[in-house]
């Protein structure tokens, strides 16, 4: 439990009620809600990020998420976007992004005008290394499969690469150098092929408008 709390009120959070005896019980208020924990299996693994989960619905998730990043970076000197606790990436125009805690639980910030119906496992009016992005994108925003993402990312641009044009092959490596850190695998293949494509002013602009969120990509795109 004290983890757990360490880590919720570096982000803000305030502590209303804690219990440790006869068992566990902690109510965490911030931005209007709170978030209520009890007792765990004594056989549960935070690991395994199966502890529990919650929605919260917000009206936009893009502040919420900076405020976590900003928290983040202030008391951890960078944003845990990897083990426990993290968060996952958000990118611009995006319904949501999820908080996992020291514990394994889930909180999930959703957007109340979040589309109903969403297309999983890439737009049927995509092909080729555009709709692998796409897939990429469900599995990371939507179901939280980081390991899935790269594979399936890995995959599509060994497949569709060379059909691709600069610019699309390009976000790809970038994304999957993003992913290979979040993962901890090696990062060194995906910018060294990265560097070594040529990029045009237009291709440039496009690439930032995609990507502008994540970080260190001016210093992975090749020089100009």
């Amino acid at each position: 439990m004290e983890e757990t709390l360490t880590f919720y009120e570096a982000l803000g959070f305030e502590a209303i009620y804690k219990q440790s005896k006869p068992y566990v019980s902690l109510i965490l208020r911030w931005s209007g809600f709170q978030l209520c924990f009890g007792p765990a299996p004594k056989d549960l693994d935070p690991t395994r990020e199966e502890s529990g989960c919650c929605l919260v619905m917000v009206d936009t998730v893009a502040p919420y998420h900076a405020e976590f990043v900003a928290a983040m970076r202030r008391v951890y000197g960078k944003v845990l976007t990897s083990g426990l606790p993290r968060i996952t990436r958000y990118r611009p125009g995006a319904s949501r992004f999820t908080l996992i805690d020291p514990s394994g639980n889930s909180v999930i910030f959703i957007q109340r005008d979040e589309p109903l119906e969403l297309e999983y496992g890439g737009s049927k009016k995509l092909t080729g290394l555009a709709k692998a992005l796409d897939n990429a994108r469900i599995l990371r925003e939507f179901k939280n499969d980081d390991l899935q993402a790269f594979r399936a990312l890995k995959s599509a641009v060994r497949r569709h690469g060379t059909d691709a044009s600069v610019a699309e092959r390009a976000i790809a490596l970038c994304h999957l150098a993003d992913l290979a850190m979040t993962i901890d695998e090696p990062t060194d293949p995906w910018l060294a092929e990265l560097r070594g494509l040529e990029l045009t002013a237009d291709d440039r602009q496009h690439i930032e408008s995609e990507l502008g969120h994540l970080d260190g990509l001016q210093e992975w795109l090749p020089q100009r």
